[in-house]
């Protein structure tokens, strides 16, 4: 995924207070809706997987993951539009969730319970680091994280033209490497919902309440990515087993 882009978009700079303003409560209930709809479709693509349509599967991840890409970036160019553009955006990568869950689940029995286990864990240990000021979201922490990032980006762009090319990446095949790498990924996702926190922080009363919307995807971007990352840990270590 991202160092958040979505927490560094220079339309946010440029917003002018034409409604409401945006309130941390307001930004958690759009977060809360925005995660029951991923919810919701995350079992309509498990229930697609389980009852054998195993020739819409592949077609679904493709239109999920293209879906949400574009739906995304809408957003980031046009914050205004994250009430449509988010849960529509949720429901893409609800679906992709789904999909994914479920081959995983095929090949490690109870990978699933335990991914989502420890992805919530981790977002409420980062909130509440973050606000018994544990970890602050200084410019170093700033820079860290966004750079960390940008870098881990960099390698899964790598890896997927490496493999178009026909060469598989094959760092997470179970050895202690791949679980390292994995492990410190997990890592710089989790901190990114310090990022997160810190913009719905600083946006509330200053912003309009459009961007709670805005908010919510950005936690949810990184709620998404830190799930796959726990799922590809969880899965190596299962290999070692």
């Amino acid at each position: 995924m991202t160092s958040n882009p979505m927490v560094r978009n220079p339309q946010i700079q440029e917003a002018i207070m034409d409604s409401a303003p945006l309130t941390i409560q307001g930004a958690i209930n759009k977060t809360l809706i925005l995660i029951g709809i991923t919810a919701l479709f995350a079992y309509l693509g498990w229930e697609i997987c389980a009852k054998g349509f195993i020739d819409r599967i592949h077609i679904l991840m493709i239109i999920s993951v293209i879906g949400g890409m574009i739906l995304a970036f809408i957003a980031f160019l046009n914050p205004k539009s994250s009430h449509i553009t988010a849960p529509a955006y949720a429901i893409c990568e609800g679906i992709l969730v789904g999909v994914v869950s479920f081959g995983y689940n095929a090949m490690y029995q109870g990978i699933i319970t335990n991914a989502l286990a420890i992805t919530f864990l981790a977002l409420l240990t980062m909130l509440f680091l973050y606000k018994t000021r544990v970890i602050q979201a200084t410019p170093v922490f700033r820079k860290v994280v966004v750079t960390a990032t940008i870098a881990i980006a960099i390698f899964y762009l790598v890896g997927f033209v490496a493999s178009l090319l026909g060469h598989p990446m094959t760092v997470f095949n179970g050895g202690l490497y791949g679980i390292f790498i994995s492990a410190v990924i997990c890592v710089i996702a989790a901190l990114n919902f310090i990022l997160d926190f810190d913009f719905i922080e600083r946006a509330e009363n200053t912003l309009p309440d459009y961007f709670e919307w805005y908010a919510g995807l950005s936690l949810l971007v990184t709620v998404i990515w830190l799930y796959f990352e726990v799922l590809r840990l969880l899965a190596q270590l299962n290999k070692r087993n």
